[in-house]
């Protein structure tokens, strides 16, 4: 079952016995975005359009379960999703990537660290939380997969929209929160439910930050209540070779919210590690 919402200039992939839909824009440095929950692919719009065709290649998928890619009823661990982006890179001919997550996003870039470490080249971790789920919200998980399948997903959309956005930034930012919206009710309810199963059991990914290697840029929205910045802070002091920076007015979706000064600092970042020196023979 797919979701064929949103084709534009959709790609697909078989790989690992599903099918991925993704966009491959433009030429040179090769970024993989990772999209949150409950998204897809498009709520990396302004993020394409800036770096697409500027020397940057973006390939922009949808996780199983979203958008334009198979929906796997179940459970769906970070590991699978991790899986799934390595072999579309294999699909693409691709060794080595920069990743951009958010959110659960980023908790699937931080799988593909901890499977591939080779193949992660710099990494970009936006609102993202690296703890394991505690009791208490492995709960609410289980709760909340029950109720996506029971009722889908226009309530929750309602609940969430602020939240994962600011207050003012609904108000102030119509168009923004219109997309967020419907991104939220267009996604499979399944496809949610199942990851919201696996992040229930998610794995303790901190005894990882000490061993990523990879430059690492660390985002976080400045009035993020799911993701405030004092984990971000925590992220920093445990990952080697990384740097933060808090996005002023964003809550959870700094990408969005702050659209502009998001794209400033991860072309920054991106531009930095494509000129650091490497070990001779590398890159």
């Amino acid at each position: 079952m797919t979701n064929t919402a949103n084709q534009d200039d959709l790609d697909t992939a078989s790989v690992r016995g599903i099918s991925v839909g993704y966009t491959d824009r433009g030429a040179g440095c090769p970024v993989l975005f990772l999209h949150g929950h409950p998204f897809d692919r498009t709520m990396w719009e302004p993020q394409v359009r800036a770096l697409a065709g500027r020397g940057y290649r973006t390939i922009v998928p949808d996780l199983r379960g979203y958008g334009s890619s198979t929906v796997v009823p179940g459970v769906t661990p970070l590991d699978v999703f991790a899986r799934d982006m390595a072999a579309l890179l294999d699909h693409l001919g691709l060794d080595v990537v920069n990743v951009v997550g958010v959110s659960m996003g980023g908790q699937v870039a931080l799988e593909m660290c901890r499977l591939f470490p080779d193949r992660v080249d710099s990494l970009t971790l936006v609102a993202t939380n690296p703890l394991p789920e505690t009791e208490q919200g492995r709960l609410a998980r289980e709760r909340l997969a029950a109720r996506l399948r029971e009722e889908g997903m226009r309530g929750y959309a309602d609940d969430m929209l602020v939240g994962m956005m600011t207050a003012d930034n609904v108000r102030d930012l119509p168009a923004v929160a219109d997309h967020v919206r419907d991104m939220m009710c267009a996604a499979p309810p399944e496809g949610v439910a199942a990851a919201q199963l696996g992040r229930a059991r998610r794995p303790d990914h901190t005894p990882l930050l000490r061993h990523i290697s990879a430059p690492t840029l660390l985002v976080v929205g400045q009035h993020d209540g799911f993701t405030p910045p004092k984990g971000a802070e925590l992220m920093h002091v445990r990952v080697p070779d990384s740097i933060m920076e808090i996005i002023e007015g964003a809550g959870h979706l700094p990408n969005l919210e702050r659209a502009g000064r998001f794209n400033e600092v991860l072309r920054r970042f991106l531009e930095q590690n494509r000129l650091r020196p490497r070990p001779s023979g590398v890159g």
